[in-house]
């Protein structure tokens, strides 16, 4: 984690990386309940034996569903003390290069690729990686944008 011990130390942060994040289970139980709260409820996500004779051989978790994580995984990655608060602002390109097995581990790798100023505060883009554990490829790439309010 990185911690910036105030919002105007933010400018010299850009190229620093953030470490990574502790893992967190994908079960089936959080992708059903992905499945309910979105309303996709694809076969391949929330049937098991069906998903069985797919060519990923198991039921997988919604490519949202590990974009969703930034936000859990922002918290272990970046504290700004003295900031009012950090607001999601967007995403500037996200890529899903490898299926999530039901029963994977996902966490959080990244680093800060550049800060501007903008009024009330900075704005982050955040390159953010969703590693699989012991997988070649990761389940998300994201440039995540946020908003840090002084």
């Amino acid at each position: 984690m990185l911690i910036a011990t105030d919002p105007t130390a933010l400018p010299g942060l850009a190229g620093e990386p953030l470490g990574s994040t502790d893992w967190i289970e994908i079960d089936q139980a959080r992708v059903d309940a992905f499945a309910e709260h979105t309303e996709d409820r694809q076969w391949i996500h929330v049937d098991p034996l069906r998903a069985a004779t797919s060519p990923f051989g198991g039921p997988i978790a919604h490519g949202f569903l590990s974009l969703s994580l930034l936000s859990y995984f922002l918290g272990q990655l970046l504290e700004v003390r003295g900031s009012r608060m950090l607001v999601n602002y967007g995403l500037d390109r996200v890529r899903f290069p490898a299926p999530v097995p039901v029963g994977s581990r996902l966490r959080g790798v990244g680093g800060i690729a550049s800060v501007t100023e903008v009024p009330g505060g900075h704005q982050l883009v955040l390159d953010i990686t969703v590693e699989i554990e012991d997988a070649a490829k990761p389940a998300c790439v994201a440039a995540f944008v946020v908003r840090v309010l002084s």
